[in-house]
C-alpha cells in the first residue's frame, strides 16, 4: 500500500474552521483547502469577507477555494470577481447550475476566459463533467468538483464516473478533477488509483490518515478492547 507521500492525488482539506485550517497548513502532504457556504454556516460564521481574508492571512500560497451565494448569474458574476480579487491563491466556486436548473457554463466561461481561476462544483454527472469542460478549454487554471460521495450515495458506484471524468478532462489541460464529498479513506486511494487530480478530505477523515498500513489483526485488537472497555466503564451487569 502507497504511503500519502506516495500519492500522485493531491490532498485538499475542507472545513471552515480556522484553527483546523492552519493546522492542516502545518501538514506538507496538505496542497489546498476548500470550504463552501453550507460548512462556513455550520462554523457559525456570519462575516464571510473577514473569515476568507483571516484564512488568507494565514494561508497565503496554497490554493484555496471560496463560493459565491447569489442564485442570478449577473450577481455571481460579481462577486466571483470581488473573491478573485483577495489573491492570487483563491479560487472561486461557481456551482454548476443555479436553483432553478440554469446552467452556469456561460458564466464560467466568461469568467475563466477573463482571467479568473474557478473551482466548478456540485456536479454529480458526466453529462456535466462535458459541458463545463469545454467552458473552461482555454482559460484560466480551473478544478471540476465531481461529489463522488453523493453519487455513491445514490447506490452507484462513483469509480467508473470518476475515471471517465478523467478521460473528458484530458480536453482541458488546464482543469484538474476532484473527488469531492469521499465518504472514507479508501476513497483516496481510489481517486488516485483512477489518476484523479485532486481529493478534497474533511478533518474527521483526515485524522484516519494515521491507520494507513496499519496490522489488520492489531487493529482487530484495538476494536475488542474499545468494547471491553466501554462496557466497563459503563458499569453494565447481566
Amino acid at each position: 500500500m502507497k504511503s500519502v507521500d506516495q500519492l500522485s492525488v493531491k490532498i485538499f482539506a475542507d472545513g471552515a474552521d480556522l484553527p483546523g485550517m492552519v493546522e492542516m497548513y502545518g501538514k506538507p502532504y496538505i496542497k489546498g483547502f476548500t470550504t463552501n457556504p453550507t460548512l462556513m454556516r455550520k462554523a457559525g460564521i456570519s462575516d464571510y469577507s473577514a473569515f476568507a481574508r483571516q484564512v488568507l492571512q494565514a494561508i497565503p500560497d496554497r490554493p484555496i477555494s471560496f463560493e459565491v451565494f447569489s442564485d442570478e448569474f449577473g450577481e455571481m458574476e460579481r462577486q466571483a470577481r470581488a473573491i478573485a480579487s483577495w489573491g492570487q491563491n483563491v479560487y472561486v466556486k461557481i456551482p454548476v447550475t443555479n436553483t432553478r436548473r440554469e446552467s452556469a457554463c456561460d458564466l464560467v466561461r466568461r469568467l475563466a476566459h477573463s482571467g479568473v481561476k474557478l473551482n466548478i462544483t456540485a456536479l454529480l454527472s458526466l453529462g456535466q463533467v462535458r459541458d463545463v469542460a469545454e467552458a473552461v478549454a482555454g482559460g484560466a487554471p480551473a478544478c471540476v468538483s465531481v461529489f463522488a460521495g453523493r453519487v455513491a450515495d445514490t447506490g452507484y458506484d462513483p469509480v467508473p464516473l470518476m475515471a471517465a471524468a478523467v478521460e473528458i478532462l484530458r480536453s482541458a489541460p488546464d482543469a484538474e478533477l476532484i473527488w469531492a464529498s469521499p465518504r472514507e479513506l479508501l476513497n483516496i486511494f481510489q481517486a488516485d488509483a483512477i489518476g484523479c487530480h485532486i481529493i478534497t478530505v474533511t478533518n474527521d477523515i483526515l485524522k484516519k490518515l494515521s491507520l494507513i498500513g496499519r496490522s489488520l489483526d492489531e487493529y482487530s485488537l484495538d476494536t475488542v478492547k474499545m468494547f471491553y472497555n466501554d462496557a466497563a466503564q459503563a458499569g453494565f451487569t447481566l
